[in-house]
């Protein structure tokens, strides 16, 4: 490797990587990075982005998922997806608009009493405290229906979605304030406010724009709708918005475009809307004093009520001075208020420029009603000059912003060039470009819209991929490119394709913040986080039938679902609520019953109910959708159902080959002889718990309490199995015993999960060797034949360093080169006793010696395998 790449490396990944990387120059790595046609600076790029198996990212993104009416999570650096958050569409997997509780969430969002099953998200918005973001709630709208979603970031649930009464799409939402008091909603496209019809030749009377302040509780996460209230604006097309911080707090931004209310008519000859709604050299900055306007709205003299919706009109905010107009660059598309909330910068699509606005300019101008004239409906204009900091020239088809934790330090994206601009918004001058691939809309900085930015990264969400990935039909995905701007210059380190809708905006949180749980409290809706009326624990599984109506009240653990059959008359209102019982993180369990239509997905602790009509005879499988154990096939049960006015003539039932009463008893002997040899395996492993004190770690007695949850079934089976032996019945006692068993391999199951958990919690830390030599002995197929801890295929390799003179280079050799040892004494030995012989993995010389120092450590903790 040359001395550029050394010295570069160096400062980048730190003198111990390129130590490693440095001795495997002539190795490994150059042979990959041959063989892929990589360069060195690709090798740094995915350096920079990696996360080794089990690693955790810095940084959180929640981006909106366009079309699919969803919202997408994934990490940063690694630009791993983690999940889909279900909002304004069914999604099967998590049983979103499947089950009854999070069908009632999505019910919510109906609109003049229609279903809606589909949204447009665009613009996600994390919930704030002093203008920083708490990592509590995510509140995201829907364009297409304007509704606003809040999600609950303990467990990443929607739990509310509310209807706007008054606008028909709202582009501009969701925003915080700075307590997060309110979430600011912005109309898009102009339309009257009630539900009437209205001639588009009334556009300048009847049509109107606004802006919905939604009162927000930040406690219980919930949108006040009767304490909310919008306040009417002209009809210009309201677009996004930012909320005032520091400075600024309690003012609220909205820029727009097509303040010539310019209508359209194409069909009539007349110049399409792009042509007439981008006449004016300027929009308008809409400026307003929520804080003020929220006290005017108590009282029911400053308001109209339209579909029981508060509205303030225009001619009260102006009276109350709480309504401002400053001119902005032509069709922006955005407002971004800097991190102290003095500075206020918009860009115009049609303009090369940024503006820059200054709020102690604006205020001082507010102060003194310095105004540049009045629109045509009242409200008073600031002159642009007077209350701008400055422009600077960026680029062609500047948009969206987001700040750095640099002082001044701004970033931009260019639609038409395609580039980012970091730039500085006090100085006014551009200091670096990067390109990008292709046609960028919003950037995700790290918290880059709060007022506490963390640098260090910034996501391009470009609109088109086109080149940059394998070819999948003409539909394509976005592209979310991360680029590093920890530099004097940026960097673009990775592409990621995103294939679920168009996302619009991201946002993004420090990990550190984010506190999800890995279970509820047992019997918890999740929608509602209260306890769910369908509640039930072991022993208390029940059908309940009135007339007509079936209810079952279930539980699911591994491996079984109780109850297992359920019998119903074709008509019959069905109605099932399931508890998962399990305690263990991770332990989801998902249920569906075939033909019907419906699922849920039922993470540890959590209830949930299903509901549909018996309206086909027949037999219907039911079972659990998530693979979650060993048994997880047998977890299912039957809904059988009957035709009431139907005569079932039976088959006549086949005769089983029945048993003697010799063999019967052999067969039980057999059984419980299995049992107790397995019990004596787990009573191993309880012990080997006890004595390292397992107690001592969460996550291990988590498994623990799982485990002893299984075996705490087996002597009620017991007493069931002898009673049926006294009674002579050996048949059902040989039942019960296999039930024993099954509990005892699902004990054993989990408990061996415990085990493994607490060696690696409690053994000695491994050194770089050692653990290289690990990931060797698993990915060469060592561990195929050898189980540490006991015989397998092969034998123990626990003291297999004890066992030979000159032991380490005795090993050595026979890893190398097997087959020249295959007439040595103690391998003959081996090969006859477990007819096999050692094969050559081909291992190199390091990974020999890494195995050797893999062996030592095994040999350091063999009391714990």
């Amino acid at each position: 490797m040359d001395k550029h790449f050394n010295k570069l490396s160096s400062l980048i990944l730190g003198t111990s990587l390129i130590a490693t990387v440095a001795s495997a120059g002539d190795g490994e790595l150059q042979k990959v990075m041959k063989a892929r046609g990589l360069t060195e600076n690709d090798v740094i790029r995915a350096a920079k982005t990696y996360n080794p198996t089990g690693g955790r990212d810095e940084f959180i993104v929640f981006s909106s998922g366009g079309q699919s009416g969803q919202v997408i999570v994934y990490g940063v650096p690694s630009m791993r997806i983690l999940k889909y958050i279900a909002v304004f569409t069914p999604e099967p997997w998590q049983g979103y608009g499947f089950d009854e509780d999070s069908l009632a969430v999505l019910r919510q969002g109906n609109i003049r009493g229609r279903e809606i099953n589909w949204g447009d998200t665009h613009h996600p918005a994390l919930s704030e405290k002093d203008g920083k973001y708490d990592g509590k709630w995510l509140a995201i709208n829907d364009k297409a229906n304007p509704r606003i979603a809040i999600i609950d970031l303990e467990d990443f649930e929607t739990k509310q979605i509310v209807v706007n009464p008054v606008f028909k799409s709202a582009h501009g939402g969701a925003f915080y304030t700075q307590n997060s008091e309110y979430i600011i909603e912005a109309a898009q496209y102009a339309a009257p406010f009630d539900n009437d019809y209205h001639p588009i030749e009334e556009y300048k009377e009847t049509y109107r724009g606004g802006v919905t302040m939604w009162k927000f509780d930040n406690k219980k996460g919930r949108i006040q709708e009767k304490e909310s209230f919008t306040i009417e604006m002209p009809p210009y097309m309201q677009d996004l918005s930012d909320a005032g911080k520091g400075v600024s707090d309690g003012w609220g931004f909205t820029n727009s475009f097509n303040t010539e209310m310019y209508t359209g008519g194409i069909e009539v000859g007349m110049p399409p809307n792009e042509a007439g709604m981008s006449r004016n050299d300027t929009d308008f900055l809409h400026i307003y004093d929520w804080k003020t306007l929220a006290k005017l709205a108590e009282d029911k003299k400053n308001v109209k009520i339209v579909n029981g919706h508060k509205i303030i009109p225009m001619d009260v905010a102006v009276k109350h001075n709480a309504l401002f107009l400053i001119p902005e660059p032509k069709s922006p598309h955005g407002v971004d208020v800097s991190p102290d909330g003095e500075y206020i910068t918009v860009c115009g699509k049609l303009d090369t420029h940024a503006s820059v606005f200054k709020w102690s300019k604006i205020k001082e101008l507010i102060k003194n009603k310095k105004y540049a004239g009045k629109d045509p409906y009242g409200i008073p204009i600031l002159d642009m000059k007077s209350s701008l900091h400055g422009q600077v020239e960026l680029g062609l088809g500047p948009l969206h912003n987001q700040y750095s934790n640099v002082d001044g330090e701004i970033y931009t994206s260019l639609y038409v060039d395609s580039q980012i601009v970091k730039w500085n918004y006090k100085t006014l001058k551009v200091l670096d470009k990067e390109n990008v691939h292709y046609n960028v809309g919003h950037l995700c900085g790290m918290e880059g819209k709060s007022a506490d930015p963390q640098g260090k990264y910034i996501i391009s969400l470009n609109k088109l991929a086109i080149d940059r990935f394998q070819n999948v039909g003409p539909l394509h995905p976005q592209n979310h490119q991360l680029i590093d701007i920890s530099g004097k210059t940026m960097d673009l380190l990775v592409d990621m394709p995103l294939p679920l809708g168009e996302p619009h905006q991201a946002v993004a949180i420090r990990a550190e913040k984010l506190h999800p749980h890995v279970r509820y409290p047992m019997g918890t809706n999740s929608k509602t986080g209260e306890q769910h009326i369908g509640k039930t624990l072991a022993g208390q599984e029940k059908i309940v039938r009135k007339g007509n109506q079936v209810t079952v009240y279930g539980t699911m653990v591994r491996s079984h679902i109780n109850p297992e059959r359920i019998t119903v008359n074709k008509g019959d209102v069905v109605t099932m609520h399931l508890t998962n019982l399990e305690r263990a993180q991770d332990e989801t369990h998902g249920f569906t019953v075939d033909h019907y239509n419906v699922h849920m997905s039922l993470e540890p602790g959590e209830t949930s109910t299903i509901k549909f009509t018996a309206d086909i005879e027949g037999v219907f499988p039911y079972y659990c959708t998530e693979f979650c154990s060993a048994l997880h096939l047998e977890m299912m049960g039957y809904l059988m159902v009957k035709d009431p006015n139907k005569k079932y003539v039976s088959a006549q039932k086949l005769k089983m080959q029945t048993m003697t009463q010799a063999e019967l008893k052999a067969e039980y002997d057999k059984t419980v002889a299995v049992n107790a040899a397995t019990d004596a395996v787990i009573q191993s492993v309880v012990a080997f718990l006890k004595e390292n004190k397992f107690g001592d770690h969460k996550v291990v007695a988590a498994l623990v309490t799982d485990a002893f949850d299984q075996y705490g079934q087996i002597p009620a089976q017991k007493k069931l199995a002898d009673e049926a032996v006294k009674a002579g019945d050996l048949e059902k006692a040989i039942l019960f015993e296999n039930m024993i068993w099954q509990l005892m391999v699902k004990t054993a199951d989990v408990g061996i999960r415990a085990k493994d958990a607490l060696v690696r919690l409690i053994a000695t830390k491994q050194s770089p060797a050692a653990s290289s030599g690990e990931r060797a002995f698993n990915e060469g197929g060592c561990s195929g034949c050898h189980v540490i801890g006991k015989v397998s295929s092969g034998p123990d390799l626990t003291g297999a360093l004890q066992r030979h003179e000159n032991a380490e280079k005795w090993v050595r050799n026979f890893i190398m080169e097997p087959e020249k040892m295959y007439d040595d004494p103690y391998v003959k030995s081996m090969i006859d006793y477990f007819n096999l012989k050692m094969p050559n993995q081909h291992m190199s010389e390091k990974e020999t010696k890494d195995i050797i120092e893999y062996l030592k450590w095994i040999d350091e903790n063999a009391n714990l395998f």
